[in-house]
């Protein structure tokens, strides 16, 4: 589980730097609404952190391709609401600036989503 996490960790980094850097175009060149903007970086971030998980972080996962892409989908988009939820909060609710909402967010979203992809996801057989 170590190696795994330590993996993932830095799949995630990798991840939240693509999540708020996609946040931050699209609010800052584009003036587009940071929750929208927040959910957009999500998505892109998803993308790339599913590949890089499955190859790398949990490389000894015995599930099925087809299995594990929508589990990894589900608990993805369970983090989707739960960060989209802590940003609603924090920037609409407290009128907190949007890059440190998201920063709340990052630290708890991938908890989260380690755990449940970890037991759940990728799990041996």
């Amino acid at each position: 589980m170590n190696r795994s996490f330590l993996r993932y960790a830095i799949v995630g980094l990798l991840g939240a730097a693509v999540h708020i850097s996609t946040l931050s175009i699209l609010v800052e060149w584009l003036h587009l609404d940071p929750i929208a903007s927040s959910v957009m970086g999500f998505l892109v971030a998803l993308t790339l952190s599913y590949w890089l998980n499955a190859q790398w972080s949990f490389e000894h996962s015995q599930q099925p391709h087809r299995k594990a892409i929508l589990r990894y989908t589900l608990v993805s988009v369970m983090g989707l609401c739960l960060n989209t939820l802590i940003m609603f909060c924090l920037v609409n609710g407290l009128g907190m600036w949007y890059l440190f909402g998201q920063a709340i967010a990052t630290l708890i979203v991938p908890i989260h989503n380690f755990l449940l992809n970890f037991y759940w996801t990728f799990k041996s057989k």
